[in-house]
């Protein structure tokens, strides 16, 4: 046999391995569950009052796990649609207004200020989400 025919052979045999073992990873390789994800979610009202909703989500961004919290306790969001994606407005009943007073609703992660918005902000097992009230003041 010719040594580029061996070479063919040998390739072809490594790329059915490859396929195979991927074949038995996605049959029997470990499956997402419902609620995989256990996150903590706080809310520091206007008053500096504290309410903490643990919850198990399947969400890949924070907006979905808070809208699944929003159906399923008495934790209750909304906000305004923008090229952004959602812009807090009211969390709980309590409505932040920034034209007003520069109220507005802060998102942190592990006590982090938010570098994304809710609707990109990656959900990730075991992290922890504080929406916060706060005022803007001037300096």
């Amino acid at each position: 046999m010719k040594k580029s025919t061996k070479i063919t052979i040998a390739v072809l045999a490594a790329v059915v391995v490859i396929a195979a073992f991927v074949g038995v990873y996605f049959v029997f390789g470990p499956k997402t569950t419902q609620g995989a994800k256990a996150i903590t979610v706080e809310v520091v009202d206007n008053n500096g009052e504290t309410t903490t909703y643990e919850t198990r989500t399947d969400a890949e961004y924070l907006r979905q796990a808070l809208e699944e919290l929003d159906a399923a306790t008495d934790f209750a969001i909304a906000g305004e649609e923008s090229d952004y994606g959602l812009y807090i407005t009211t969390v709980n009943g309590i409505t932040a207004d920034y034209n007003a007073d520069g109220a507005y609703w802060s998102v942190y992660v592990n006590g982090e200020y938010g570098m994304y918005g809710v609707d990109t902000q990656p959900v990730t097992d075991g992290d922890a989400y504080s929406i916060v009230y706060e005022v803007y003041v001037a300096e």
